[in-house]
């Protein structure tokens, strides 16, 4: 199994003494990296049936790859087969890519999992929660391959690159490809990685050409949370995707100074009028995002807007549209769009 080391001194007197051994055994010893089978980590069989081998895109035969990240430079093995994951777009990735994490943060709503990934997620370690790893937890499963986000765990990334090499990608928001692509870089799996940003790119295409003039419209995306009512912009998940597919805000949404949200009160409901609303509700299970819901939707200025009163208005779900965040749930929320609006 690949041997995490700090610093190149210590692989390079790794190295001598394999060296050594393998002239004192006649050099018929096979690359130790083969005596890896996995045969004590199940979860770590890629799930798409190829065997790992074809899979993986091994780059030189010293047993790792150097990957430059968010928190610098970090050799990584070649076929890591204990993956520990720490952001839930992450999570998705390693799952599209044939990764079954070792262990993986909660998803921010779910009992532990989204529903959309639970049935892919049996056995999986729950360590803790994006804002909040368990450092101990995840020692004990004895990963040999850390992958999280500068922007939630930066104070704790010694600790972690102390327990497995670990990397980081740099931010949340937006554009989930990058970080898609850091990911499958990482596990030597970059051009499937590639392909599956290509097939969604494509797709995205094929809805903009086919829409045609339903382009034409004005959409809005609104959240509802406990206390709170956002507008949801263009550097935000649902943005890059509605960039890509040639959907457009309103003229006054434009003109916020953040492009990520805008909160609004009641009073400035119309703010997110449009031709068509999406909405979806941070619910988390105290019941508070859907008292807001309920709030807004029987409110008197909302039932006063444009895409109400012409049956406009889409509940769509938080987890496939927000807060997920990665490649499975762009994904599905590509397949919605797609039947909301008729195309085939």
């Amino acid at each position: 199994m690949f041997q995490y080391r700090a610093h190149k001194t210590a692989w390079a007197a790794a190295a001598i003494v394999l060296a050594i051994s393998l002239i004192l055994a006649g050099c018929g010893q096979s690359n130790p990296n083969a005596s890896n089978d996995g045969a004590n980590t199940p979860s770590a069989s890629p799930q798409s049936g190829n065997p790992a081998p074809e899979q993986h895109e091994p780059n030189g035969g010293d047993g790792g790859r150097k990957i430059v990240h968010a928190m610098g430079e970090t050799e990584v093995p070649d076929n890591p087969q204990r993956v520990v994951v720490l952001t839930n777009e992450g999570t998705e990735a390693l799952l599209a890519l044939g990764v079954k994490p070792v262990g993986a943060v909660k998803s921010w709503t779910g009992d532990p999992w989204y529903k959309h990934i639970e049935d892919q997620m049996e056995g999986v370690t729950v360590v803790g929660d994006e804002s909040q790893p368990n450092i101990e937890l995840i020692a004990s499963l004895q990963p040999d391959l850390i992958i999280g986000n500068k922007l939630r765990q930066e104070k704790v990334y010694d600790q972690l690159n102390a327990i497995a090499p670990t990397v980081f990608s740099e931010t949340l928001r937006g554009e989930w490809q990058t970080n898609f692509m850091l990911y499958a870089e990482t596990l030597g799996l970059k051009a499937k990685g590639e392909q599956l940003i290509a097939d969604f790119d494509r797709r995205a295409a094929e809805f903009r050409e086919k829409a045609g003039d339903k382009l034409n419209e004005k959409v809005s995306v609104v959240r509802f949370m406990a206390g709170k009512i956002r507008i949801y912009l263009e550097d935000t998940f649902t943005g890059v995707a509605f960039s890509k597919l040639g959907l457009t805000r309103p003229d006054h949404q434009l003109n916020y100074k953040d492009t990520f949200v805008e909160e609004i009160t009641k009073e400035r409901l119309p703010e997110a009028d449009a031709d068509r609303i999406f909405y979806f509700t941070y619910e988390t299970g105290d019941g508070k995002g859907s008292e807001m819901e309920h709030e807004i939707l029987n409110d008197p200025l909302w039932k006063s807007l444009k895409a109400v009163q012409n049956g406009k208005v889409i509940r769509v779900d938080d987890a496939i549209w927000n807060t997920a965040g990665g490649i499975i749930a762009a994904n599905q929320m590509l397949d919605e769009i797609y039947e909301i609006y008729e195309i085939e």
